[in-house]
């Protein structure tokens, strides 16, 4: 039975990646923009729970279809990231002698590791900030001290720091990867080069750190 251009598409390393760079710059477009709100917090808290409504509430609708998008994303990229390391495996000769790649990058060759432990750390998150479900004093409409409750516990923070730490690694070689494999940057003599994912893997996780940071701190209390 005759495939179609679809499944063609799918079934190609050339489509996965494809795939898994339009689904890596929906994602980063996320971070980048949920940061940014997040960085409300330090205006007080009504302002940051007035933004919580804003979400939650207000825009609700929108919200959904952000998280449905959201969710879509992230399995498309987990299976399509799957995907090819089970094709490259499978393409390599039984007498494979592993090498170290003269330009690969530490963040390279942490990016399954790191993927592991972004999918262990969503269903936290949203478990914890969310729903509520694991915090353990979770007032619905108090984002602002849901979250200084959330990371006084010691634990929670170090793990949320952890997160942020393979964010940043994933955010520098999978930014650089997804504008390579999507034509928007152009090769280059220097594949070390990379200002654009390099400025995001710093900005973004270091926004997110300094919430949990300013409360293990006590600068906010």
């Amino acid at each position: 039975m005759e495939r179609s251009g679809l499944r063609r598409f799918w079934d190609s390393s050339v489509g996965k990646k494809i795939v898994m760079g339009v689904t890596g710059l929906i994602l980063v477009a996320f971070v980048v923009g949920h940061m940014a709100g997040n960085l409300q917090f330090f205006s007080g808290s009504a302002r940051f729970n007035a933004y919580s409504h804003l979400l939650q509430v207000d825009l609700i609708e929108l919200t959904w279809l952000l998280r449905v998008t959201l969710l879509a994303s992230v399995v498309l990229h987990v299976i399509a990231a799957y995907q090819l390391t089970m094709q490259n495996r499978a393409a390599r000769p039984a007498g494979y002698v592993r090498r170290e790649p003269q330009v690969s990058t530490y963040a390279a060759r942490t990016m399954r590791w790191g993927g592991v432990y972004l999918l262990l750390f969503i269903p936290y998150h949203l478990l914890h900030f969310t729903t509520g479900t694991l915090h353990p004093a979770f007032v619905r409409g108090e984002a602002y001290g849901n979250v200084v409750i959330g990371f006084q516990t010691m634990w929670v923070a170090l793990f949320y720091l952890g997160a942020m730490a393979f964010l940043a690694l994933h955010l520098y070689h999978g930014a650089w990867a997804a504008f390579r494999t999507l034509g928007i940057a152009r090769p280059s003599n220097d594949p070390l080069h990379r200002r654009l994912a390099l400025a995001l893997a710093v900005i973004v996780p270091a926004g997110f750190s300094l919430l949990p940071l300013s409360v293990m701190l006590g600068y906010i209390r």
